[in-house]
């Protein structure tokens, strides 16, 4: 089984957090102002990935109380950019790896399109009672775990991998609740920054790795 993307969105139908593992290929930059800054900075141009405007309090360089000792480090301003953790970084192309032609921003409203017409369409033929969890292609499988509050939680894997709903709903309970969802500094109903933090990102990313379906 393999996992090849995350998509989470707000109640607003908006992008607020990306993460990839195995695409084979990568998404174009998202053009200036097609999606929230600190989505994901693979995935948007570099002019926004320096704006320190846009690192959350987890990235900035200015965060120098360390978790593990809570030894304060002073940080010169000159190392600001070094300072972000590599997980927020924008990783190299991979050789060999091709683009999907696609810039990100329309990349996500097509996912999320499918996914409100899929639901939609399963509402008016099957009755409210029924939900959309996921659906197989030939190519992948999406697989869908909507909150009460209106967020979703889309995850992309090879076509013969089994339900991901738990997984998704395992990310919602743990690293989602604690790091966004209970962090004062995380305006929940905002529509100007995503939820890309060192902490939720590091989070969702050993629990996917760790996992038993992960390669």
């Amino acid at each position: 089984m393999t996992i090849y993307s995350l998509y989470i969105y707000d109640r607003h139908c908006t992008c607020v957090y990306y993460h990839d593992w195995h695409r084979t290929r990568r998404p174009k930059l998202a053009v200036e102002g097609g999606i929230l800054p600190a989505v994901s900075q693979a995935v948007v141009a570099l002019a926004a990935e320096t704006n320190s405007s846009t690192l959350t309090i987890y990235s900035s360089p200015r965060n120098t109380l360390t978790s593990a000792s809570g030894v304060v480090v002073a940080v010169n301003e000159m190392n600001a950019q070094s300072a972000v953790s590599p997980l927020l970084q924008a990783p190299p192309s991979p050789v060999g790896i091709s683009s999907t032609g696609l810039a990100f921003d329309e990349e996500v409203k097509l996912v999320y399109g499918v996914v409100l017409s899929l639901r939609n369409m399963i509402k008016k033929l099957s009755g409210r009672d029924e939900q959309f969890l996921n659906y197989r292609t030939s190519a992948y499988k999406l697989h869908l775990f909507e909150t009460l509050s209106g967020y979703k939680f889309v995850m992309l894997s090879d076509p013969g991998t089994e339900s991901l709903r738990f997984v998704l709903r395992q990310i919602y309970v743990g690293p989602f609740l604690e790091y966004v969802v209970r962090n004062p500094l995380v305006n929940m109903d905002s529509k100007e920054y995503g939820i890309d933090n060192e902490y939720f990102r590091t989070s969702v990313d050993r629990m996917i790795r760790g996992s038993s379906f992960f390669p």
